[in-house]
């Protein structure tokens, strides 16, 4: 598979390359100059078959000439010891569970097979590498415990400090070893800005070798699109050749890593992407005006995004036409109040508890059924992307219940965290990383 940046101002690379470099060096993001039409006969044998199957079948056809036969199982094999889940919550309405990995979130399917990727290289080239994160959230620690342990690699996390939950803060603040985690003042997108601004600094990159492990990265991205044709062919098996998708999305990585999935053939409908309070793109969607601004705090703080890196990729597959981006993706903004709303009508009605990012994804499916009448009763599949587990506060004031905690998230609330205070000032966090060189 080979790999151009988005701005277009920069080397076309292998996956191997993009994979370690993280952004390109113009600054934009890499993405397949064509994308395999993956045979769906072959696709659709796979329904209700192992995870791992579909993940090789579609893994080989896009990284055949990166990996040896049996590197890629071996990658496969230790990625995914967990699988997502499909449930039904009626006849027509499903949610995708894709928290059942060892962080309880969607990102251990890209964070895990790129780790492991990237173990794999790098024990094959004996190199040392810095990777920065910029996480509201979820990131973090989907990172964090993907890379533990995997020699030669250390992560540098920055998370905005007080805008995290407690558990998120101690799930990515309590591994230690190899895993470096700064709590920077100012909110997600502060964090990002430090981090792209690192990868473009000419006098560190001489010094460190550093990538990525955000979405921003091609190697977080291109796992991910499995997960929707393991989810879609079992869907068309019992429903037909005609699903919806809806996507609750914030840096709209999962969103993109959907669209890549299309573009190798998969039959979705209409893809729906659920936003809150930070409606930038539901925006543009509506009107054709992509403006970004600070992003503002929600239930759903995973998505709290003000100016998503990935929309700049998904503008690029389409060739920044808005009408066949307007075709493609339908949007909707979700209030807190909204959103607790679903959360409720979903207990009520289908004895379901949907942490808050999926609750925006049931509320968005809701109002496109309402709105594009035409499809009131297309089956669809809405990403359920974390454990509600992780969401213990809200999910009691919204539903009057108190859900257990699993157990892996229960040791990280008795372990001590580890952080390093920063002020959002790039000059620190320069001087910080000189550290490391």
């Amino acid at each position: 598979m080979r790999l151009y940046s988005t701005r277009k101002n920069a080397p076309v690379v292998s996956f191997h390359d993009a994979l370690f470099r993280g952004q390109a060096p113009d600054g934009g993001l890499y993405i397949p100059e064509k994308f395999p039409v993956l045979d769906t006969t072959i696709l659709a044998s796979f329904a209700g078959k192992d995870y791992k199957e579909i993940a090789y079948y579609v893994l080989s056809q896009l990284l055949a000439d990166e990996f040896t036969s049996e590197g890629l199982v071996d990658v496969i094999q230790d990625a995914y010891s967990f699988a997502p889940g499909l449930v039904h919550l009626d006849a027509i309405t499903n949610t995708l569970e894709l928290f059942h990995g060892p962080t309880l979130s969607f990102k251990d399917f890209g964070a895990r097979f790129m780790a492991k990727s990237m173990g794999y290289f790098i024990r094959k080239k004996n190199r040392e590498i810095t990777i920065l994160v910029a996480t509201s959230g979820d990131t973090g620690s989907a990172v964090a415990h993907a890379y533990h342990h995997i020699d030669g690699i250390r992560i540098v996390l920055l998370y905005p400090s007080g805008k995290v939950s407690r558990l998120q803060e101690k799930q990515l603040t309590t591994i230690g070893d190899n895993i470096i985690a700064l709590e920077v003042e100012g909110a997600f997108d502060d964090c990002q800005a430090l981090v792209k601004r690192a990868f473009n600094d000419q006098q560190l990159g001489e010094n460190l070798t550093l990538s990525s492990a955000n979405s921003i990265n091609i190697g977080r991205l291109v796992p991910q699109s499995i997960y929707y044709f393991w989810a879609v062919f079992q869907m068309i098996a019992t429903h037909g050749d005609n699903v919806l998708v809806c996507v609750p999305s914030g840096n709209f990585g999962n969103l993109c890593a959907g669209l890549f999935a299309n573009q190798m053939g998969l039959p979705v409908k209409h893809y729906i992407a659920a936003v809150n309070a930070n409606a930038v793109v539901s925006e543009y969607i509506e009107t054709g005006a992509y403006k970004p601004r600070p992003s503002i705090r929600t239930l759903s703080n995973a998505m709290d995004v003000g100016n998503p890196s990935n929309w700049e990729r998904i503008r690029e597959l389409y060739k920044d036409d808005y009408q066949t981006i307007s075709e493609r993706i339908w949007s909707t903004s979700v209030s807190d109040d909204k959103t607790v709303e679903a959360m409720q009508r979903t207990f009520a009605e289908c004895q379901y508890i949907a942490d808050p990012h999926t609750s925006v994804g049931l509320e968005a499916l809701r109002r496109y059924r309402r709105i594009c009448s035409e499809n009131a009763h297309t089956p669809a599949i809405v990403l359920s992307t974390a454990h509600p587990g992780k969401f213990q506060e809200t999910v009691h004031e919204a539903l009057g219940i108190d859900i257990a905690l699993p157990a892996a998230l229960q040791e990280s609330l008795t372990k001590e965290k580890q952080t390093i205070k920063m002020r959002n000032r790039y000059d620190d966090f320069k001087d910080f990383l000189w550290q490391l060189s």
